[in-house]
């Protein structure tokens, strides 16, 4: 088995301008793609740059810990009490999923069904070839090869690495075990990447691997995902409809610190690996007018870019939550003087 670790390069958005502000943020892979397009789109209409550093979730909570950046995000929501700790409030800004991608000879994309038991234990190393008899029988006219599987995951702090065991933990109490669910987990076998680009890199390059990443970026990539059997039973293909179906039982108003957790939700047509990318900052703001406008482009993203977060396969917030959201920001948010920012 090939064990060369291939590091995905640091994206990063930058744009400056002598007399514009500019924003800071660093974080989770999963939203960059329409961090990136909401970036774009504001500075065209405000003059205003958003500096956000992709570098996975675990590197965007010790970030904004240390006060380095302005805001930081995570796909991992932090709980209450380690919010009030380091005095952070969180609130959610998109809702995407989170999809399995192979390298398999003669396999088209979105052929291959797989459930979460059986990816479990691939990425348990109980499975090891791609004509097994447990994905044979899920995929009856494929012609699977005997070729051994490569299993691709994520080697940095990731959110989407909690999502994607969060869900398998859920599914498979063997691995709930044995892995269990978090950002960092010590992994049964395979070749670890960071960020979506390393893991992508990685699948890309290496023949009979799977790995997960966000969906956007796995069209962006060009990538063969599969389909993935949900709770009801259902086999289902990726796109935004399934994962708002997923997103549409969320009870953020019942849930301290909007620390919804959208992995196997019922309901027919819901992808069983969708998540929530979450914002994090400090209550106290050092610098109120910096943390203004970091309110003032999500603010406008919410209101203006949900044409893009369609557009790339992500769930903009429902407008009920966005109130929740700025009510939150009012009640939270403040200056050194202890003025409301927004």
């Amino acid at each position: 088995m090939i064990k060369t670790i291939v590091a995905g390069a640091v994206a990063a958005l930058t744009f400056s301008s002598a007399i514009a502000a500019e924003i800071t943020g660093a974080g989770a892979t999963f939203p960059f793609p329409i961090y990136a397009k909401w970036a774009e789109q504001y500075k065209a209409v405000s003059g205003n740059s958003l500096n956000y550093q992709s570098v996975g979730s675990g590197a965007g909570i010790k970030q904004i810990k240390a006060k380095t950046v302005d805001f930081g995000a995570s796909d991992m929501p932090l709980k209450v009490e380690e919010l009030d700790a380091e005095g952070l409030m969180q609130f959610p800004a998109i809702i995407g999923g989170v999809v399995t991608v192979v390298n398999v000879d003669g396999v088209a994309p979105g052929q291959l069904k797989l459930t979460g038991p059986v990816l479990a234990d691939i990425y348990l190393g109980k499975i090891t070839k791609w004509n097994a008899a447990e994905i044979a029988a899920l995929n009856p006219g494929v012609k699977l090869p005997d070729v051994e599987i490569t299993v691709v995951h994520r080697s940095d702090s990731s959110g989407t690495s909690f999502l994607f065991t969060d869900y398998l933990s859920k599914v498979n109490a063997d691995f709930k075990s044995k892995i269990g669910a978090g950002t960092a987990v010590k992994w049964a076998t395979g070749v670890g990447g960071k960020g979506n680009e390393g893991v992508a890199a990685n699948v890309q390059r290496i023949k009979g691997s799977i790995g997960y990443v966000e969906w956007a970026f796995a069209k962006k990539s060009k990538m063969t995902h599969t389909q993935l059997k949900n709770k009801d039973g259902n086999f289902l293909q990726p796109d935004d409809d399934v994962f708002k179906a997923a997103a549409a039982g969320a009870e953020w108003t019942k849930t301290p610190g909007f620390a919804v957790v959208l992995t196997d939700q019922a309901g027919k047509s819901s992808w069983p690996i969708t998540g929530i990318s979450y914002i994090l900052m400090h209550k106290a703001q050092a610098d109120g007018a910096k943390g203004r406008e970091v309110l003032k482009f999500f603010d406008w993203s919410f209101k203006n870019g949900q044409t893009a977060a369609t557009e790339l396969d992500y769930v903009p917030l429902p407008s009920s939550v966005v109130s929740l959201v700025q009510g939150a920001w009012k009640a939270q948010l403040k200056d050194a003087s202890g003025k409301a920012i927004y």
